[in-house]
């Protein structure tokens, strides 16, 4: 629990959840952390408190309420992020992240997955693939989630194809490294910009076919070197002024530049470069749902498997924030709920 900007954890006993209409009750073995809640957690993002945090779960359905037929008890699950209303143009033509009727984000808007028990619409868990081993890989089936999922999301928003090379920005960290695999997978030349020299045989062991230092003071020209002549999918997942504008610079002909970061700093772009190479300017939040059951067919069938390095107990989920808050951690991290 927590019950301020910036606070510890607080570990408590509250009442258990009980399924509502259309609602469903789960028990959560594992909850996937990454710096989406570390934000909530430091302060960074605005919230209710007292509030408990956490959203890529693995759980099984222990109470169904009324009127709900989409699960039965015993279903293994994850969650979708978004609370969305199902009703809206943009949930009814799959793009759920663009909902008109927004209710907020799980771990936010309502109590998360850093507990026993988690109580949510019954259309916001999608059940697990039969081909995912999810009680034997708890963490890594429940960060599929966000951290495989997002990335499936710029593959399809970015066009990215088999000739094409794609740059990640913040390639290290938890949706970064996750980039990599999925632009491996799409047959790309993959190239890695990332700032911690500890993390470079990370990106090169998940997909990288090069690693750039992000602290160059010429990032651009490595990186149209690296390309020869200039990147086709620049994937942002720092999104700074800085980044933002060598991540533009740094586009060939017809590219595409994709940003998933939030510190919202304005850039600088060239109109005249921007029409005379046809350049785009992408933005990409989350995953849809079926994006989100992409993923998890994808790692099912064993094309891709989530990094997970570091699981701990709910009674040092405050060692495991602060490795988050420190970027120490490559790829994601998870607290172990239940057995």
């Amino acid at each position: 629990m927590l019950y301020g900007p910036g606070e510890p954890f607080q570990l408590e006993d509250i009442p258990d959840p009980i399924a509502g209409y259309g609602e469903v009750v789960v028990k959560v073995i594992t909850c996937g952390a990454g710096l989406t809640i570390q934000h909530v957690k430091s302060g960074r993002v605005k919230v209710e408190y007292p509030l408990v945090i956490g959203h890529e779960i693995t759980g099984e359905v222990i109470e169904v309420g009324k009127e709900v037929s989409s699960l039965k008890l015993g279903d293994a699950v994850t969650a979708y992020f978004y609370l969305t209303c199902g009703n809206c143009k943009w949930c009814r033509c799959n793009r759920e992240t663009l909902c008109e009727n927004f209710k907020g984000y799980v771990g936010r808007a309502v109590n998360g997955g850093y507990a026993e028990y988690i109580k949510l619409p019954a259309d916001t868990f999608l059940k697990l693939p039969s081909g995912l081993d999810y009680k034997n890989f708890p963490a890594e089936v429940g960060v599929i989630s966000d951290a495989i999922a997002t990335p499936v999301k710029v593959i399809r928003r970015a066009s990215v194809m088999p000739t094409d090379t794609v740059t990640v920005f913040g390639a290290g960290g938890g949706l970064g490294i996750h980039m990599l695999m999925l632009a491996r997978w799409a047959h790309a030349k993959v190239i890695a910009v990332e700032t911690r020299p500890e993390k470079f045989q990370a990106c090169k062991e998940a997909g990288a076919d090069q690693v750039i230092d992000g602290n160059r003071n010429d990032l651009t020209e490595a990186l149209v070197e690296a390309s020869n002549g200039g990147i086709d999918v620049s994937i942002d997942f720092v999104s700074s002024e800085q980044t933002l504008e060598s991540a533009m610079n740094a586009l060939g002909k017809g590219g595409r530049l994709v940003t998933l970061g939030g510190s919202g700093a304005p850039f600088r772009a060239n109109p005249k470069i921007m029409l005379e190479k046809e350049l785009e300017l992408i933005g990409s939040r989350y995953a849809t749902k079926q994006e989100v059951i992409e993923a998890l067919e994808l790692v099912a069938r064993g094309d891709v498997w989530p990094l997970v390095t570091e699981i701990k107990p709910m009674k040092d989920a405050e060692e495991l924030h602060n490795n988050l808050e420190n970027s120490d951690i490559v790829g994601r991290a998870a607290i172990r709920i239940s057995d």
